[in-house]
């Protein structure tokens, strides 16, 4: 054997032996570092890294830092970013049925929440697959509850406050009680609360807690209107070019980090409530006569969505309460 063809040799037995080139995937996500789901998709990440040898490294971005929460959806399917999390009720302008965890009062549990969810996954999937996007998993928010800088017993109490929006569902739900919608993301929350741009929202109290809110609210309201679900997606052409063990680890690290996703919501909630009354909120079940107002606002909402969502939307609801 001359010296150079040993050379070549050596060089060919060294390329088979090195492990894959390694992938960076960076994860957009909007909520803070503290929140339930963003630590939850930082384990995701680790899990990813550790279970496909370091051949894909998952580094995620929360609070809005790459991507803001209304883009995030968009980078992924356009390849800006191989994956991220998001709001998908955030696009119920794109397809009604991006919103079937926001219709108010239908699914007010874990329990209930996670029937919906499963009732409507095919369907959301086939949705997300003519977009480029391949769902891993899906984590609830805790309920949502109304937040108010002054008593509140009726709907009539809250017409002309300014109200934080972030889909078509609280936006209508402002309409609906004469409130004033304002779209804002959730890593403005505070400054939109301390410089009067809103009032009010509804939302879990896991982001009025990790926001602060008690420094410009003063109550919350349980009214358990609906759990929306936070997605973690990923971009189709770049799953499709994932060896299939890679898959494997993704899916199951995805699996388990929905699981102790949900674990946490559950866990977060009466945490997260009496970290609201420890600010100083007055924190409580809504009035029997408000409740009353908004299940009639409800049954608006409800019968809206119906009609935009379709048979697909009435199959979904269907499917729910059969199970």
């Amino acid at each position: 054997m001359t010296r150079m063809t040993g050379l070549l040799a050596a060089t060919a037995l060294t390329a088979a032996s090195a492990p894959a080139l390694a992938e960076t995937w960076d994860m957009p996500l909007a909520y803070a570092a503290t929140n339930f789901h963003s630590e939850n998709a930082a384990k995701f990440a680790e899990c990813v890294t550790s279970g496909t040898g370091g051949e894909i490294e998952i580094t995620t971005h929360p609070g809005g830092s790459l991507f803001k929460g209304a883009d995030i959806k968009r980078a992924i399917q356009t390849g800006q970013v191989p994956i991220g999390e998001r709001l998908l009720s955030g696009h119920q302008n794109e397809n009604a049925l991006f919103g079937f965890d926001s219709v108010p009062f239908l699914a007010t549990s874990f329990d209930a929440s996670t029937k919906l969810y499963e009732a409507a996954k095919p369907k959301i999937e086939e949705v997300l697959a003519e977009q480029n996007l391949t769902l891993l998993y899906a984590v609830p928010w805790p309920p949502q509850g109304l937040y108010f800088k002054k008593e509140v017993n009726s709907v009539a109490d809250m017409a002309g406050v300014k109200f934080r929006s972030y889909n078509n569902a609280t936006a209508r739900l402002a309409e609906l009680t004469g409130m004033l919608p304002v779209t804002i993301e959730a890593a403005e929350i505070s400054q939109a609360f301390a410089t009067g741009v809103a009032e009010s929202m509804i939302s879990s109290g896991a982001t009025g807690y990790d926001r602060k809110v008690w420094e410009s609210l003063t109550h919350f309201y349980e009214v358990d209107a609906w759990l929306p679900y936070n997605y973690v997606m990923v971009n189709s052409d770049v799953w499709g070019g994932v060896s299939d063990a890679n898959k494997t680890a993704i899916t199951d690290c995805a699996a388990t980090a929905q699981a102790d996703g949900l674990a946490a919501s559950k866990e977060y909630t009466q945490f997260t409530l009496d970290g609201l009354k420890e600010g100083g909120m007055t924190v409580g079940p809504a009035g029997e006569a408000l409740v009353t107002e908004l299940q009639g606002i409800g049954e608006t909402m409800t019968a809206e969505w119906l009609d935009a969502a379709g048979e697909t939307g009435a199959a979904i609801v269907d499917g729910f309460k059969g199970n």
